[in-house]
């Protein structure tokens, strides 16, 4: 179940870091005077990677990349400084300066964070932005590619199609996504059903750890290795760069989004996905999306329906496509003319909701998605939702104004069933059907539509798995429960969301953090304890 105290925890935290952050100017100015004289390069090219709040261009340094509009308000907790490091170096004496002056570290990459812990805490922090690590080095010859810890998923899938044709990788969605805040987490995207998660395709990283040392796979050992594709980020160190496998792709890819509403047999075409999404060819993805809107069809007195939008990568022809939807889905109609017939990287323009023949260079933009305020959860699947609890959830979406509820739902099967449940943190393998996220805007009326939140979740309790009831990760929740802020952390306190992302993988997370970081250097909200343990109980 949600812990209804977390909010409670948040609010007083609120209370209690204004009291911490007047008492920490001098630290801040401490630690800025530590990196300037720590690092190897010049006072003046030092300065100019460092922004505080009396910095007239510090406002858009934090709100660079703060993706959720919830963590952007004057309420919001700010960091005492922000550093965008370009070398590794200057990482290390980031990370040196702030264990001499008390300061904590939030590690940036995309900024995507559900609950902005990777520029927001309720103690005194500096970020560390890794924009600057923004290099893509692609070897074609070997089908691998160094990444920056700063990449962002459009920026390493143009650069990969400026390399080549003839391979993509298997990370997210949306272009302005960090992939290292992604492979952190285990990272899905429309090719998991073929080849896996992002970090299943992960072969190598270069690591910073909290005592500075710069490791490789090698160094670090597998236990570590194996912890930070998929535990989560901030963690287990700084991650800087990471060596990913690339993976075949057509020259030829087809793609669709077509739309059902309830007056076109929405809910029985979507009672039908749930069971055959999984069991498609490995090449063929479509994943729902949910929403209410207007229709002059809409038998309500309100004219409100509920779609869903079927959006689908096929890595092949239309041909081959449309006899494997009349053979396995005839029930969604689709027909030659909804689909379109393109390059990989096009279809990546298409799955960042960018027009479809759009210039791929847009995907080098990492400010040009819009941005919202909300508030987001995920669950997991094992059996279809039956009709009737369908239209529960379809009344509950209801109950808000049009456009400002979402639902999502990823199929899995194919390449993730495959995959041992323990290969990596992430547990999500054979069994799963497939994800579902729901969101809500939380720009106005804010408390009720978080009650809305909660109510859909309770509504949902018969119908997602149980013991633990699961959550992804990277849609980071802290309505499952925080650590303190200051000082230990207790594993019976950890495991009520520990075991809810990680599963049985979650003790082996907190034996390796114990191992690798003991004085829990790198620590947020939810961040993997430090909890030296003999035996899970």
């Amino acid at each position: 179940m949600e812990l209804p105290t977390t909010q409670i925890a948040l609010s007083f935290l609120l209370v209690i870091s204004t009291l911490l952050f007047s008492s920490s100017a001098s630290n801040s100015d401490e630690f800025v005077q530590c990196v300037v004289k720590c690092s190897k390069d010049s006072a003046p090219a030092i300065t100019k990677l460092i922004f505080t709040p009396r910095n007239s261009s510090y406002t858009a340094a934090l709100l660079y990349s703060v993706n959720n509009l919830r963590f952007a308000r004057p309420t919001t907790p700010k960091p005492r400084v922000i550093i965008t490091p370009t070398t590794v170096s200057q990482i290390q004496c980031v990370i040196y300066c702030a264990k001499k002056t008390n300061l904590q570290i939030r590690i940036r990459s995309g900024g995507h964070s559900f609950e902005g812990h990777s520029y927001v805490a309720y103690v005194p922090f500096v970020i560390l932005d890794l924009r600057n690590f923004n290099s893509v080095k692609v070897d074609v010859a070997s089908a691998t590619a160094w990444v920056g810890g700063g990449v962002t998923n459009g920026e390493l899938y143009y650069r990969i199609s400026q390399a080549t044709s003839d391979y993509g990788f298997p990370a997210g969605l949306w272009a302005n996504v960090g992939v290292g805040g992604l492979i952190s987490g285990g990272g899905y995207g429309k090719m998991r059903r073929k080849y896996g998660l992002a970090a299943d395709n992960t072969i190598d990283a270069i690591l910073i750890d909290a005592d500075g040392r710069i490791l490789d796979r090698q160094a670090m050992g597998e236990d570590w290795f194996w912890a930070i594709r998929g535990g989560g980020g901030g963690s287990f160190g700084v991650v800087v760069a990471w060596k990913i496998n690339l993976v075949p792709v057509p020259k030829i890819v087809t793609v669709f989004r077509v739309f059902r509403d309830l007056e076109q047999n929405m809910t029985n075409i979507f009672y039908r996905w749930q069971s055959v999404a999984p069991r498609f060819p490995k090449e063929l993805d479509i994943r729902c999306n949910g929403q209410v809107v207007l229709s002059e069809n809409s038998t309500r007195p309100d004219r409100k329906t509920m779609v869903m939008d079927f959006e689908a990568l096929y890595l092949g022809r239309v041909d081959d496509l449309l006899e494997v939807m009349q053979q396995q889905f005839p029930e969604l109609g689709l027909v030659r003319e909804d689909c379109s017939e393109v390059s990989w990287i096009q279809a990546m323009v298409f799955f960042t909701n960018l027009p479809l023949f759009s210039p791929p260079e847009l995907l080098l933009n990492t400010t040009i998605l819009p941005r919202i305020d909300f508030k987001g959860r995920s669950d997991f699947t094992k059996e279809p939702i039956p009709i009737e609890g369908l239209q529960g959830i379809w009344d509950l979406m209801f109950q808000l104004p049009n456009g400002t509820s979402f639902l999502q739902f990823t199929p899995f099967g194919g390449r993730m069933s495959e995959i041992p449940d323990n290969a990596l943190p992430f547990p999500y393998r054979a069994g799963y059907q497939y994800m579902l996220n729901l969101y809500a805007l939380t720009d106005v009326d804010e408390a009720n539509r978080l009650q809305w939140v909660r109510n859909i979740v309770a509504y949902l309790t018969p119908y997602v798995t149980r013991h633990p009831r699961s959550a992804y990760v990277n849609y980071i929740n802290f309505w499952m429960g925080i650590n303190n802020p200051i000082g230990n952390t207790s594993y019976a306190q950890a495991r009520r969301w520990g075991k809810r992302y990680f599963n049985r993988n979650f003790l082996r997370l907190v034996r390796v953090k114990s191992m690798v970081d003991p004085s829990n250097f790198f620590r947020h909200e939810q961040s993997i304890p430090a909890i030296p343990l003999p035996c899970d109980k």
